[in-house]
């Protein structure tokens, strides 16, 4: 097995064992693809929430935050195009039983032949050294040319059929591939078929009085629907955004690889309104401030990487992902798609409602383009975590398992310890945990030995320990150990509000 899905095994195994991620219903042997966020996961997701809803709207004039229902009217999704082209392409093997996105395949092929220019890079940088310009090796090296070209021809001929919704033309590519199932090796597929990704269900609760709706499958329709409520209550003028987090949920054909999949799971998006003809300008200007915002975090620029999509949705002019260097490998994290007027323009159609805007500036009413920014909450927690995974050897031979999570984020900010459970250590250490709670989420901690009470807390990702010992009796005065450098000093009580402060302010993410 490769040694990333090992990693991605312990990160499974360390999460369910501290309490971050549960399987769901597992008294009952489980749910395909669902899970629980448990006490530590719940904070973690609560924490990288405030960042991305500061971030957003507290950081943004223009920008404004909705929570809209998740059972919307049935023509919402008519309108959108969701029950006519929301689909995946469909894929079964027919020796291992197994069913996959037909495009993904594909996608998981060229990436093969990338990692094969990846090792002309490593060998090339080896050879050359400090001497070595990439640039020109990538543009001049006669193995890195021909893959290349395969890759350009391979996403050629992906532009053209999905684009057509030509399944007969993927199935022929897959074949011409010679891709083989992940699981058996074989090569003895089924015909490519389209599969709609939306739940439906009943509202209503006599039989055959009912009417069919649908669990959402995005936000955003949330949020275009609300396009004037907001737009004139909030007396917003051009450009501005509305931004959401709330759960969506799809039917997906593979849903695996942990939390990276999911049929249920919570998106956090943002619409931004702007003039027509403007929307390119916008675009590029989201897709720089979603990067600075992943890169501010702390979890490695290297993790990150920018790919236009090869087949761009009907709604859409230009969409790009941000991929992040999953255990599994580069995944998409975040999508940035400029909209055009496709959503309200749909809407508009369908509810015969007007959803223009006059725009004095100008002097003319328009319906708006929206450029966006989608992010999953749940890939993020699975990027935050599985980036922050660590084990270390320690000077004296032992290991010790670390969650270097951003302190910002990290669950608890603080355990206080005493020492022993004697002498009034106890009593000294609650009252310190008592003048902190307000302002930080704090942990007590006194059952084990202090070092095995330190590695409980570096496998949390607590930032920082605070030891009561008998000194903090005679001067109150405490130690204070740092999770990622492991040093210790002595500090006095009324100095630690502020020390921690320092450390894991969301402020200065913010900044």
């Amino acid at each position: 097995m490769a040694q990333n899905e090992d990693n991605l095994k312990e990160i499974i195994s360390h999460a369910k064992e501290y309490g971050f991620v549960f399987p769901s219903s597992e008294i009952y042997d489980g749910l395909s693809a669902t899970y629980d966020y448990g006490q530590l996961g719940s904070e973690l997701k609560n924490n990288i929430k405030s960042y991305w809803w500061k971030s957003m709207v507290q950081m943004h004039e223009n920008i404004v935050g909705i929570d809209a229902a998740i059972f919307m009217h049935p023509s919402v999704w008519k309108a959108s195009g969701h029950v006519d082209a929301f689909n995946d392409p469909l894929i079964d093997n027919k020796d291992s039983k197994k069913r996959y996105r037909a495009d993904v395949l594909i996608e998981e092929h060229i990436e093969k032949i990338r990692a094969k220019i990846n090792k002309e890079v490593t060998k090339g940088l080896k050879r050359f050294g400090d001497d070595f310009n990439k640039e020109e090796f990538l543009k001049t090296n006669p193995n890195v040319l021909r893959n290349q070209a395969k890759i350009d021809d391979i996403e050629n001929r992906m532009r053209e059929t999905l684009g057509k919704e030509d399944l007969e033309g993927v199935y022929n590519l897959i074949v011409d591939l010679g891709i083989a199932c992940p699981i058996s090796g074989s090569k003895n597929w089924t015909e490519v078929r389209q599969f709609n990704l939306m739940f439906s269900t009943e509202l209503g609760s006599v039989s055959g009085e009912s009417a069919k709706i649908y669990l959402r499958p995005e936000t955003a329709q949330g949020i275009f629907v609300n396009f004037l409520n907001v737009q004139k209550s909030g007396r917003m003028k051009i450009p501005f955004g509305i931004a959401q987090i709330g759960k969506a949920f799809r039917n997906e054909i593979v849903a695996r690889q942990f939390i990276f999949r999911m049929r249920e799971f919570e998106q956090m998006e943002m619409q931004f309104f702007v003039r027509p003809g403007e929307e390119m300008k916008w675009y590029e200007y989201w897709k720089d401030q979603r990067i600075q915002w992943h890169n501010r975090i702390g979890l490695g620029e290297e993790n990150y990487r920018f790919h236009d999509h090869i087949k761009l949705a009907h709604y859409a002019n230009a969409a790009a992902d941000i991929e992040f260097n999953f255990p599994m490998g580069f995944k998409e994290l975040e999508g940035i798609h400029s909209r055009t007027d496709f959503d309200l323009k749909q809407h508009q159609e369908f509810s015969g409602k007007k959803l223009q805007y006059f725009d004095p500036e100008i002097n003319e009413n328009y319906v708006p383009y929206v450029v966006e920014t989608s992010i999953g909450l749940d890939r993020m927690f699975l990027a935050v975590l599985s980036s922050s995974f660590k084990k270390e050897q320690l000077e004296n031979g032992s290991e010790r398992a670390v969650l270097s999570l951003p302190p910002a984020l990290a669950p608890y900010k603080v355990a206080i310890m005493p020492l022993t459970r004697k002498d009034g250590m106890p009593e000294k250490a609650r009252a310190i945990l008592s003048s902190l709670q307000a302002d930080f989420n704090c942990q007590y901690d006194e059952k084990d030995s202090p070092g095995k009470r330190y590695r409980r807390q570096d496998a949390i990702g607590t930032p920082y320990c605070v030891m009561v010992d008998h000194q903090t009796l005679e001067d109150d005065t405490v130690t204070i150990r740092d999770r990622d450098t492991m040093l210790q000093e002595r500090v006095a009580i009324t100095d630690l509000s502020k020390i921690i402060e320092d450390k894991v302010s969301m402020s200065k993410l913010l900044k």
